[in-house]
């Protein structure tokens, strides 16, 4: 029974420092005041190891990164959400150009303000690949306060 109960947990116990350690990709928010009344939001991903996401500007919906900004009187959006130079590769797997980004990217959106400080809510896709294998797209919600 005392060995039954320590496989259970050995068993248990791995499967919850697997799952931890499947979380290669942490987000940063934060806003950027660059007038009285508009603000640059920044959504940084920081990648560990060899992972790396992909660009907003794939083809291929379940890999690209991409934003959705909740509706608000308090805000504007002002154009879309821009992303520096992606590195480019053809992958034989997909048989297609992929650009992504690996280490660490920041996107940004431009917002015009209607009130002096608000809370931008969203959330945010993206698909976390390294030379082996892809995790499951991930879905994130974010808010970032502007003041």
């Amino acid at each position: 029974m005392k060995r039954l109960m320590l496989a259970t947990f050995l068993v248990l116990f791995n499967a919850i420092a697997f799952a931890q350690l499947e979380k290669p990709v942490k987000w940063q928010y934060k806003a950027e005041r660059i007038s009285k009344n508009e603000a640059i939001l920044h959504l940084k991903a920081v990648m560990d190891g060899n992972w790396h996401i992909y660009s907003q500007t794939i083809s291929s919906a379940p890999m690209k990164t991409s934003f959705t900004f909740s509706p608000s009187n308090d805000y504007l959006l002002v154009g879309k959400t821009i992303e520096p130079k992606p590195i480019t590769k053809y992958d034989k797997v997909v048989k297609m150009n992929l650009s992504y980004f690996e280490k660490s990217v920041v996107f940004k959106q431009k917002i015009r303000l209607k009130k002096s400080t608000t809370v931008v809510k969203g959330k945010l896709e993206f698909m976390a690949c390294n030379d082996k294998s892809c995790l499951p797209s991930e879905e994130i919600a974010f808010s970032i306060p502007v003041n």
